[in-house]
């Protein structure tokens, strides 16, 4: 908070990557991932004196990397179409081809969520924070998350649903 650059890398350091996954699971890709967590760390850098209190220092670095992350997805929309194919941030490991079809169809629908949604669900069901934490994080009432949470979570529930129904339909024709 003194402006120690040492401090501060060796407490990056220990957060950073997990910053960064954060962001790529909000994102789901995986440049503006990069953007949105350099974005965030700078930002922690350039704000970091002002923390009022140190023993927040985690949850503030999420609320950082979720505005990091909105406005990369608003600059996304702005210069992108809706649809491209995106690389899966998760590790290629042998599976049963039914673990990996149910994988496939949940990133298919999560990948359908506004970046709203994707956030809660990620600050949720990724990290574990608690509504009222998540909430802290998003800069939103803990009402509006739980709201999201829901809403994503139905949403995700009925595309995968959908999906399999689609499935189920062309291979029977």
């Amino acid at each position: 908070m003194q402006g120690d650059k040492a401090a501060f890398d060796a407490l990056i350091e220990r957060q950073g990557d997990h910053l960064h996954s954060v962001a790529r699971r909000i994102l789901r890709d995986p440049y503006l991932a990069e953007d949105a967590t350099q974005r965030a760390l700078i930002e922690t850098w350039r704000y970091l004196p002002t923390l009022k209190d140190p023993d927040r220092f985690e949850a503030w670095s999420y609320r950082l990397l979720v505005n990091a992350c909105q406005t990369e997805a608003r600059r996304e929309r702005r210069h992108r179409g809706n649809l491209r194919l995106l690389v899966s941030d998760e590790p290629v490991e042998p599976d049963s081809a039914a673990r990996l079809a149910a994988q496939k169809e949940l990133d298919q629908a999560f990948r359908r969520l506004g970046v709203e949604h994707r956030t809660v669900v990620v600050l949720i069901h990724y990290i574990g924070l608690s509504a009222a934490e998540a909430a802290e994080a998003m800069g939103t009432p803990v009402g509006t998350v739980r709201s999201r949470l829901h809403f994503a979570l139905k949403h995700l529930r009925a595309a995968v649903e959908a999906d399999a129904r689609l499935e189920r339909n062309v291979g029977t024709a």
